[in-house]
């Protein structure tokens, strides 16, 4: 924990005093915690000391990308591969940044440019890019499970960056950091998740994150959209919003993805759109202080109305700047435990 104290004493300035002073109290109040996992697969295993404890070091991380020079060395001499075999923007890009802002050496694999369109399996292809000597595997796969039979073959860390239908872990992270930076704890708060429920991987991640740090999740879909074993989650359930939108602290929207859906989940983009759409009417009876969150990319129109996407209560570009401090965080941290044990 040192070590992430004068990293942050050494390159973060440009902030407020006080500011400053409230992120070293935080840092130091998690002195005597010891992060000991070198993966991160999921959030399901984690405690919620230990998903403070990514909170508490991506705060300590946040101001280096205030910089000037906008690098810090933890991951000096490094190697980061980012191995995605799902069509990605934001994740694989905030991934990238986050390992080059820690100094590290980076690859970037794509499933249409690889020997696996020539029938190269993923373990084979992990062994391979080890042998060159990486550090780090941060996988998307499309089969729920793959970074986990990935981190039991392999010497490297791996970090999931979204498996299946089964977790995106980073993403449900830099969602708590963005609620707890809005709302100064998750302790007690009623968040709403609206859509997609059965193929997000988002919500389940969320899910987890959510209820461990303390707040009330209610899963909101179409019954088509509801995954079969919600009632065996951690959750409450509803079917309409308008039966809870006037009650939340929170609400996230989840984008509906049609490139999984088998069948027609709804009628008509019009039907879920005056159901399920967050838009301005429905933003009236809100909470004046609710938070909108949405993952993207946004369907515009459907999952919400550009009014609220762009409006006063949206942090959805703001979730996109947290990503990469704690992306950072998660990156620095696996790595840290990943010396404890050889050491």
């Amino acid at each position: 924990m040192n070590r992430i104290l004068n990293i942050v004493e050494r390159h973060t300035h440009h902030g407020s005093k006080r500011r400053h002073g409230t992120n070293m109290a935080i840092m130091r109040k998690s002195k005597q915690f010891r992060w000991q996992h070198k993966h991160l697969i999921g959030l399901r295993d984690l405690t919620a000391e230990e998903i403070n404890y990514i909170l508490d070091t991506a705060q300590g991380f946040e101001q280096v990308s205030t910089r000037s020079v906008k690098k810090a060395p933890p991951l000096r001499g490094k190697v980061v591969v980012n191995l995605f075999f799902e069509d990605s923007t934001r994740t694989r890009n905030s991934f990238a940044l986050a390992a080059s802002r820690l100094s590290a050496d980076t690859i970037e694999f794509t499933k249409k440019s690889s020997a696996v369109s020539k029938g190269e399996t993923l373990l084979d292809t992990a062994r391979n890019l080890e042998a060159m000597g990486i550090d780090i595997v941060v996988i998307r796969h499309n089969a729920a499970g793959a970074p986990k039979l990935l981190s039991k073959n392999i010497n490297a860390c791996v970090v999931n960056a979204g498996d299946g239908y089964c977790e995106h872990p980073t993403q449900a992270l830099l969602d708590v950091y963005t609620i707890r930076q809005m709302k100064g704890s998750l302790e007690g708060l009623k968040v709403a998740i609206v859509g997609d429920i059965a193929h997000s991987r988002v919500a389940r991640s969320d899910m987890w994150a959510m209820t461990k740090l303390g707040a009330e999740v209610t899963f909101v879909a179409p019954p088509t959209l509801m995954p079969g074993n919600v009632d065996q989650l951690p959750v409450r359930v509803s079917y309409s919003l308008d039966e809870v939108i006037e009650k939340v602290d929170v609400v996230n929207m989840l984008r509906i993805q049609f490139e999984r859906l088998g069948g027609n989940p709804f009628p008509s983009i019009r039907e879920y759109s005056r159901y399920f759409g967050l838009t301005v009417e429905r933003m009236k009876r809100a909470k004046s202080d609710i938070v909108v969150m949405h993952p993207g990319p946004i369907n515009r129109g459907l999952e919400m109305e550009s009014e609220v996407a762009d409006g006063k209560n949206s942090v959805i570009l703001q979730q996109v700047k947290n990503g990469l401090a704690v992306r950072m965080a998660v990156l620095f941290l696996v790595n840290q435990a990943a010396a404890q044990t050889t050491a």
